[in-house]
């Protein structure tokens, strides 16, 4: 197997929003190495001041973009119209549609998705545990 598939990152360097970077991995910035531990995501540009604004959007219902409401309540976000979202439902979801009749027997806490009984074995390897988050 090759390195690159057996160690992969599970932390993003980055976190890039409408082109600008929103946070980033940074380390003590006291540091006199380049390279100080641990490093944590902190907010960077796009967390602050106008660039919140300038790299979100706000949904609201189409009625209310049509009144104008954004600038009526002095928001500097964009408004995005949306519509029939009262009659949206988990079948709507393209991927994600399944409703199974779940049922929890209360004395064995046995669960069963239509009649059939879900087991799970506990887990023998935590593959994203402390060798990826020890920082």
């Amino acid at each position: 197997m090759p390195l690159a598939a057996r160690f992969f990152g599970v932390k993003p360097e980055l976190v890039i929003k409408g082109g600008m970077v929103a946070y980033a991995q940074m380390g003590d910035a006291n540091a006199s190495i380049p390279t100080p531990q641990p490093v944590h995501m902190q907010p960077m540009f796009a967390s602050y001041g106008g660039a919140i604004a300038a790299t979100s959007v706000t949904f609201v219902s189409q009625k209310a973009a049509k009144k104008d409401i954004g600038e009526k309540l002095g928001l500097s976000k964009p408004l995005v119209a949306v519509k029939n979202i009262r009659q949206l439902t988990k079948r709507d979801l393209k991927l994600n549609d399944y409703l199974p009749h779940i049922e929890v027997d209360p004395e064995t806490y046995e669960v069963r998705a239509d009649g059939e009984l879900l087991t799970c074995e506990p887990a023998s390897v935590l593959p994203m545990a402390q060798r990826y988050f020890l920082f």
